[in-house]
């Protein structure tokens, strides 16, 4: 079973995002939001290859892979390294933004 980490940056941005939704949106929104972590924390420690790879970072050294999440808004990228089976959550985009900005948050 894979190890999941977050970048704090990615952390903060996730809890940043929950807490809005709460305020614009309301606490059911919220919990469901968190009821989509909690699947997509258990089947990525499962398999953790079992998403897509990213399109948009095809080519770097890392293999990306994203999963979207709250309502398709958003997409959390992560790349797993298999040799220390770690999951490193890298970013949540927003998947309203030009494509060109992950490319530019992702090093």
């Amino acid at each position: 079973m894979a190890i999941i980490e977050w970048q704090p940056k990615t952390w903060q941005l996730y809890n940043d995002l929950l807490e809005n939704a709460r305020l614009e949106f309301g606490e059911k929104t919220a919990r469901h939001w968190e009821a989509e972590i909690v699947h997509f924390y258990e089947r990525l420690k499962n398999f953790p290859t079992s998403y897509t790879p990213e399109q948009l970072l095809q080519g770097r050294n890392k293999h990306y892979r994203g999963c979207h999440i709250m309502s398709r808004r958003f997409k959390i990228i992560y790349y797993y390294d298999e040799v220390e089976d770690i999951v490193y959550i890298v970013d949540i985009w927003d998947t309203r933004m030009n494509p060109k900005t992950l490319i530019r948050r992702i090093k």
